[in-house]
């Protein structure tokens, strides 16, 4: 909340409440009061980022060449030991990667529970190659972002060549998150004995963990170009194309045989940036970048992709007015559902603008779409997104999400989805649900 809005929120509440004196006086109050909490004394500390390419030598020098961008973070390794350290966190931890079964059956509850953390801690390629290593505790990061705004050049608009530009920004994000994340990396491969919640020293191992990002962020992590799948070399003309997993080894291997130019047009990779993965051991962004599931599973594959891929079945396979009176017809069914514990209420159907994660979410239990949706599409999907209700053994040819399946057989014309795009292609390169949480639990 910006200060001015919390300065105003405090005039309402003295307004509000006459006679009593408001929680805080303003924002400064508010924010002191914050800073003044011990167990989030992590100091903040800041850098500063200056472009340091060739200047054009002539004309005029556009001002986001020489400016100085500061950058402001809180010490990564600083805040885990803060975490370790609480004792609220004693039985909540823990001190070791765990596989837990019921009833013969593999479990995965959360991200020590998964197979990445399992391979970190115990495959002898990792950190176990070195025995020093061995009996520490391993501890990951889950980093993530919900928006890239890099905001340089705030204020003017003078980007060009833009080029230039553009190539600065991205190097601007990979170099801020290398620096930002540097005080963990001499405890990556060496432990360091931390205090830990229990009252113990215990030798501690860091790790980079998943890496949570929308596509954009996606491509822009991996140093790809966009529309590209950020998990194999799919083309973005054909991403249902099988092709090999991206890598760092791979990337520096066609980076010493190729141009610029041959690495975008051919391999979907921005050259010239060095992703901020590079430099820390047993951390490589291509496997650790995960799926964001508001964004590319809840919002991106059920409303961006199933909701408008069915409108757009039925208009192409329909007169307008016939389409017209199919698609009112489902509103009206989602319109009228009866009233029921946690089952969301859309007045005016599935034809509104301002989806949520919750619209998303609230919209996929509404069974009655989906059967209506299965009848007026000519008998040639199905949804399914409790894979468990399908009987084992019936034939379905996925493409390109797991909640839109086509079903194969006799007389079914396979019809090509409009609207598949790379947001959802990760989906399908994970296998959700099955892969993503093996991996990360």
């Amino acid at each position: 909340m910006a200060g001015k809005h919390v300065d105003r929120l405090s005039q309402l509440l003295t307004a509000l409440y006459q006679g009593t004196d408001p929680p805080f006086a303003d924002h400064k109050d508010l924010y002191s009061t914050i800073d003044a909490i011990q167990q989030g004394d992590v100091p903040w500390q800041s850098f500063s980022v200056t472009y340091t390419g060739p200047l054009p030598e002539m004309g005029k020098v556009p001002a986001w060449m020489t400016e100085k961008y500061e950058v402001w973070f809180r010490s990564p390794l600083g805040i885990f030991k803060k975490q370790l350290a609480n004792p609220d966190f004693k039985d909540e931890i823990d001190w070791a990667p765990k596989r837990i079964f019921k009833d013969g059956k593999r479990q995965y509850v959360d991200l020590f529970s998964g197979n990445w953390v399992w391979e970190q801690a115990y495959s002898q390629d990792k950190i176990t190659k070195d025995e020093s290593t061995h009996g520490a505790m391993f501890v990951a990061s889950v980093l993530g972002n919900d928006k890239t705004t890099v905001s340089v050049g705030t204020g003017n608009t003078e980007f060009y060549p833009f080029t230039t530009f553009r190539k600065f920004r991205r190097q601007l994000f990979h170099s801020s998150f290398h620096k930002i994340l540097s005080p963990l990396k001499p405890h990556m491969m060496v432990p360091c004995v931390t205090h830990c919640s229990n009252g113990h020293f215990c030798c501690v191992i860091y790790g980079l963990g998943p890496y949570i990002a929308d596509y954009p962020e996606q491509a822009l992590l991996i140093s790809i170009v966009q529309n590209w799948c950020p998990r194999c070399l799919a083309p973005a003309t054909n991403l249902d194309l099988p092709s090999v997993s991206r890598s760092h080894e791979h990337t520096d291997a066609l980076t010493e045989g190729c141009t610029l130019k041959e690495l975008w047009d051919h391999f979907g990779i921005v050259g010239n940036l060095i992703p901020f993965t590079t430099s820390f051991p047993c951390a490589d962004i291509h496997e650790l970048i995960s799926m964001d599931l508001l964004h590319q599973v809840i919002k991106g594959t059920f409303k961006d992709h199933v909701v408008n891929w069915v409108e757009t079945y039925i208009r192409d396979n329909h007169e307008k007015a016939e389409a017209d009176k199919i698609l009112a017809n489902i509103d009206r069914r989602i319109s009228v559902t009866p009233p029921f514990p946690g089952l969301q209420h859309f007045h005016t159907g599935r034809g509104y603008n301002q989806w949520t994660g919750n619209d998303s979410k609230g919209l996929m239990k509404i069974l009655v779409y989906f059967r209506h949706v299965y009848r007026k599409c000519d008998d040639q999907i199905l949804f399914s997104f409790h894979p468990e209700i399908i009987p084992e053994g019936t034939p379905y040819v996925q493409i390109p999400s797991p909640g839109l399946r086509f079903k194969n057989g006799p007389g079914i014309t396979q019809v090509e989805s409009p609207l598949g795009s790379p947001r959802m292609q990760i989906v399908v390169a994970y296998g959700v649900p099955g892969t993503f949480i093996r991996v990360w639990g």
